[in-house]
């Protein structure tokens, strides 16, 4: 399902030539209205559902029609960031919302080291860290 802007939210990130939504689009589908200064989703066909447009709008002003298997026919999807977790609010037809709270996963720059003990000592070798290098049997002379 697409995501659509509200107009009613969108402040086309107060005023400048690029939105958030627009910024963080991976197939460029957002673009700003510069006589409202409102975001729309150009190409709702084309959108790849990724969430990225949703999750980065300050304002919460782009939501998305959930599928079905989490959100009945109707409802509404609206994500909420902190610095920690992500708050996604769904807002059912008639009206009722429900909340679920999930844990951000994400792992600082070079932390996610699944091998802290191995170091590489040879650039040119061709083996994997992991690997270790066989000893090469030798000819004894008899």
């Amino acid at each position: 399902m697409p995501s659509y802007v509200d107009p009613s939210k969108c402040d086309g990130c107060k005023g400048g030539d690029k939105t958030a939504c627009m910024y963080i689009c991976p197939n460029d589908l957002m673009v700003l209205n510069k006589e409202e200064m409102k975001a729309y989703n150009q190409e709702p066909d084309a959108c790849w559902e990724c969430y990225s447009c949703v999750k980065i709008c300050p304002q919460g002003a782009i939501a998305v029609r959930g599928y079905n298997d989490f959100v009945p026919m109707g409802g509404q999807v609206h994500p909420m960031r902190s610095s920690d977790s992500i708050m996604w609010t769904v807002k059912f037809r008639n009206g009722n919302m429900k909340r679920f709270k999930f844990p951000v996963r994400t792992t600082a720059e070079g932390a996610a080291n699944a091998y802290p003990a191995l170091k590489c000592t040879n650039l040119d070798d061709e083996l994997l860290s992991t690997e270790k290098q066989l000893p090469v049997p030798t000819m004894v002379a008899k």
